[in-house]
């Protein structure tokens, strides 16, 4: 019986159109790394949900996970990047979501159950 795994970081590791988007695209690397930053994700699985799933991770480790997955030897070029990249076409701050991200996490099995940052009319 194949147990399915409920977490988010090993669901992005592991789908190779999305490592493909974070290597090669700077600005939706950025995104999806703030779009990991402090909000909660759930799965769209009905036992996941049953189970009361969730996942989120700090800045730091959000920062660590596209790093890592762009082969860069630290951190800090993506921590903190949507304060400090906020002249920088296309980044975004922490905890936004654009809808692209939004989109590729639904397509692998995640929605986003508690959106930190609201836009204000």
């Amino acid at each position: 019986m194949h147990r399915k795994i409920f977490n988010l970081e090993f669901d992005i590791r592991s789908t190779d159109w999305l490592i493909d988007k974070i290597r090669h695209q700077d600005i939706y690397a950025q995104n999806l790394y703030a779009a990991l930053c402090n909000n909660e994700y759930v799965p769209k699985d009905v036992w996941g949900i049953l189970k009361n799933i969730h996942w989120d991770c700090s800045w730091r480790y959000a920062a660590n996970i596209v790093a890592d997955i762009r082969e860069l030897e630290d951190y800090t070029a993506l921590y903190c990047s949507g304060s400090k990249g906020k002249d920088l076409f296309g980044f975004v701050e922490e905890s936004y979501v654009t809808e692209e991200v939004e989109t590729d996490f639904n397509n692998i099995g995640w929605i986003l159950q508690t959106r930190r940052f609201v836009d204000l009319p």
